[in-house]
């Protein structure tokens, strides 16, 4: 072995020829719901601004934690794979804390007597389907004082695989009933900064992810032991109508735009829609820049547009600029 006589040089030639390695690329994280025609969207995905897919939402059909498959979830792991964007699994979602039924099946099988064989068919499940990891998206009232022993089996059988295992998390639906021991056994945590209020609150007009409200998500998580790395930053592509513009379904991005041709710019519209424009989804972005954070998430990817005015577009203008 030599030694060069001139080491910060070396350093420098070294990096010049290998600059991802001064900066790994940040995760971009969508998700995809698979109740819409899934078949048809995946050929529209722009898999090149993605490094992972998350297909929401696959659950127990039963109590022996069987999962379902919808077969149009073939199409996007086929479509996603040719483009080598890693394809995670999403469990749980809104129906597994709002569905009763659900609920009290997923607290059954997180349970200690029913963990251990659920977490092995959720292994059987991945390796069948091809699945790079699973997404636990389990909150709200469906995060109780089973959640924690279920992460460290999964995370031990997960790990075991070499499978991706990574949690859906908000700071004021569930997330201080997760133990801290959690967050060290996540690949990376996608941090759910929106929803500050909402159709379930019509009364409380204005902005459901502000800037400031995402910079006090990953302050929170961080400040619980969550390596930095780790944290990816959920932004909304959808919004919530008040006054006037209140319907109980929300607004999507698309919807927005389509409404209003200026809407892309600012951060509300009407008589009022308030949502996520253009420059808050780049400022949000700088800030997992600048704060080293390990990247963005996108609930969800369906409800972005095309072309100059696109969300996805802009999260990947801040991350890889154009020379």
């Amino acid at each position: 072995m030599t030694t060069s006589p001139f080491p910060g040089l070396l350093a420098a030639v070294l990096l010049l020829a290998h600059p991802c390695s001064a900066q790994e690329r940040k995760r971009v994280v969508a998700y995809v719901p698979n109740w819409g025609n899934l078949s048809e969207f995946a050929k529209t995905i722009e898999f090149d601004k993605l490094t992972h897919v998350n297909i929401a939402f696959e659950n127990p059909k039963d109590d022996t934690g069987e999962l379902s498959f919808n077969p149009r979830n073939a199409e996007l792991i086929k479509h996603a794979r040719a483009a080598k964007v890693k394809v995670l699994i999403s469990i749980g979602g809104g129906s597994a804390s709002s569905n009763e039924e659900l609920k009290a099946r997923y607290e059954k099988l997180m349970g200690e007597e029913g963990r251990k064989a659920f977490v092995e068919k959720l292994i059987a499940y991945l390796e069948k389907h091809r699945f790079d990891g699973i997404d636990v998206d389990i909150e709200g009232p469906a995060i109780t004082g089973t959640y924690g022993g279920f992460m460290e089996e999964l995370s031990k059988a997960t790990k075991a695989k070499k499978l991706l295992l990574t949690a859906a998390l908000s700071k004021g639906y569930g997330g201080d009933r997760v133990p801290d021991a959690v967050l060290g056994q996540l690949d990376f945590l996608n941090i759910m900064a929106y929803d500050a209020t909402g159709t379930w609150d019509p009364n409380r007009h204005g902005q459901h992810s502000s800037l400031e409200f995402a910079k006090e998500a990953t302050k929170y998580w961080t400040g619980r032991g969550l390596d930095k790395s780790k944290a990816v930053l959920g932004v909304p592509f959808y919004g919530y109508g008040f006054g006037p513009a209140f319907r109980k379904s929300g607004y999507s991005y698309a919807d927005v735009v389509a409404r209003f041709p200026e809407g892309h710019t600012v951060d509300q519209s009407g008589e009022t829609i308030w949502y996520n424009g253009i420059p808050t989804i780049q400022a949000k972005t700088k800030l997992v820049m600048d704060e080293g954070y390990g990247g963005v998430m996108i609930w969800s990817l369906d409800q972005d547009v095309k072309g100059e005015k696109s969300l996805l577009a802009a999260i990947d203008g801040v991350l890889r600029p154009k020379k």
